[in-house]
């Protein structure tokens, strides 16, 4: 990596010297990564073993800003740790089978130590295009060093986008927000309940995020009531001792997924009971298709549903509008409540800058499902998007790190081949 350019302010312009530096043109000679979450770490990882260089990009000032900055405390794994774990470095043997949100945190500083993966952190992409006349990516950054920031473009051959699934947290817009008064904040600035002790709070959203936040706020006190506007698949963490993600996973080696899901279900019925008596209402389709579908993944239970039987959690239907210190459900009931946490989800936030519309979707997710939706045109690879969790994602960084190392290792050796036919003809010359 190196400058090649500097841009100059014209000469009819006052000369600053500062200046000259305040743009930076750099040539990368293998790929660009945005992202320093779990999947640009697991790139950046498989790249250093096929001794490919690169550029890691992060808009945060540290790694998986995600799983930093925006869990709650008691996060845990929902899948045990041999399914969490990147390549080429396992999580440490002495730590749980579900680990801690902090331990997976330091699990993850050790792996980039381990790999001396260095990101360009507090780095923003502000977008990347892809030049047909040269054949390269452009990618268009801004750094913030101290005080002041720094424009920055990359110009490369590949472009690994690694920001996935959740970059972005989603807000919807419910009438009469703005006049309700009271605390309101979105699940990913939820640390703790402890600070909820004898409130009344109205989680928005049932997914795995909002059973926790809502068992949490139980745990200490507080009066959740959780908002559950259509179905949602509920399943246990564990059938007789094994992780459900294992078993579906080994079924579906010799089963089609509609028998897959099948099976979960009436082993759920077994393990849970019936949980559509308290408010949770199943989707039609069975837990697998519905994500393998739309996306949608199944919750794992690790207490919520017990909360829920014995109405420490209280479940309600969708929202219709807030007004000063209450909700009014769409069932006609209004709620006393002091505050809201709003469990509705994240986005991928790769439209906003990608400047492509071929491979990824409007929403920002590869068109080919998986395990095809890796590579792209041109150079352009995603790693994070395959709705597989880290597994997939780690799945997907090998292999595109070995189709990366691949291409590189064609186009030195076709360079080489160019140079000594030059040489050749240069020594016939004389």
């Amino acid at each position: 990596m190196h400058n090649i350019s500097l841009n100059m302010p014209p000469m009819a312009q006052t000369f600053n010297p500062e200046h000259i530096f305040k743009n930076r043109c750099i040539w990368v000679n293998g790929p660009i990564i945005v992202g320093a979450g779990p999947s640009g770490l697991a790139v950046a990882a498989c790249l250093k073993d096929q001794n490919v260089p690169f550029v890691i990009v992060e808009r945060a000032n540290c790694i998986a800003s995600l799983w930093q900055n925006r869990t709650y405390d008691r996060l845990k794994l929902h899948l045990p740790k041999q399914l969490c774990q990147l390549p080429n470095l396992p999580i440490p043997d002495d730590f749980p089978e579900y680990p801690t949100k902090f331990q997976f945190i330091n699990y993850l500083e050790s792996y980039a130590k381990h790999f001396n993966i260095t990101p360009n952190f507090n780095e923003t992409v502000q977008s990347a295009k892809y030049d047909e006349t040269f054949g390269l990516w452009r990618i268009k950054t801004i750094r913030k060093k101290s005080h002041e920031s720094v424009e920055v473009e990359y110009i490369c051959r590949w472009l690994v986008v690694a920001t996935g699934e959740n970059a972005e947290k989603v807000v919807p817009e419910f009438e009469g927000l703005n006049d309700f008064g009271g605390h309101v904040m979105h699940a990913c600035d939820y640390k703790s309940g402890g600070s909820y002790s004898g409130k009344k709070v109205l989680v928005v959203g049932c997914g795995n995020s909002g059973m926790e936040v809502s068992l949490d706020l139980c745990n200490h006190n507080a009066n959740p009531s959780m908002v559950i506007r259509s179905s949602v698949h509920v399943l246990p963490r564990e059938v007789f001792g094994k992780s459900t993600y294992e078993l579906a996973a080994m079924l579906m080696k010799k089963l089609p997924i509609w028998m897959v899901d099948k099976i979960l279900l009436v082993l759920t019925r077994l393990i849970l009971g019936n949980v559509e008596k308290y408010g949770v209402k199943r989707p039609s389709m069975g837990p697998l298709e519905l994500k393998n579908i739309s996306g949608r993944t199944p919750v794992l239970d690790i207490g919520a549903l017990e909360k829920i039987r014995s109405g420490k959690i209280n479940v309600v239907p969708g929202i219709k509008r807030f007004s000063q210190g209450k909700v009014e459900l769409v069932d006609g009931k209004f709620l006393d409540i002091d505050s809201v946490v709003l469990a509705t989800g994240y986005r991928s936030n790769v439209p906003s800058w990608l400047k492509e519309n071929e491979f990824f979707s409007e929403d920002g997710i590869p068109k080919d499902p998986f395990p095809n939706g890796w590579k792209g045109k041109a150079g352009l690879y995603a790693v994070g998007f395959t709705r597989k969790g880290l597994s997939g994602a780690s799945l997907d960084a090998i292999s595109v790190s070995h189709d990366i190392a691949k291409s590189l290792k064609e186009e030195t050796k076709q360079r080489k081949k160019t140079v000594a036919a030059r040489h050749r003809r240069c020594i016939s010359h004389f």
